[in-house]
């Protein structure tokens, strides 16, 4: 039985993560994205931080290979005590 879909893989697709400023986010969820998706560099990571400075959201542009390699990207990252939200 075949996953319904609505991505055809493999294709570009971005990881967003925000939490609290005062870790270094960046580090955290790059990790975690990287144990999925080891071809991420430092061109596939954006981070901005809110407009207070008080949360910062990361982005990581992934090549995406299936369904299953997202879920457990976005598990493993809502699954971290600094990640405050998964997008």
């Amino acid at each position: 039985m075949t996953e319904e879909t609505l991505f055809e893989f493999p294709c570009p697709f971005p990881i967003k993560a925000m939490g609290k400023s005062d870790v270094e986010l960046d580090l955290i969820v790059i990790d975690i994205v990287r144990r999925h998706a080891p071809e991420i560099t430092a061109d596939s990571v954006n981070s901005r931080p809110s407009k207070d400075g008080n949360f910062m959201a990361i982005t990581v542009i992934i090549e995406a290979n299936s369904k299953q390699q997202l879920d457990a990207i976005y598990q493993d990252l809502t699954d971290h005590p600094h990640v405050l939200m998964a997008l």
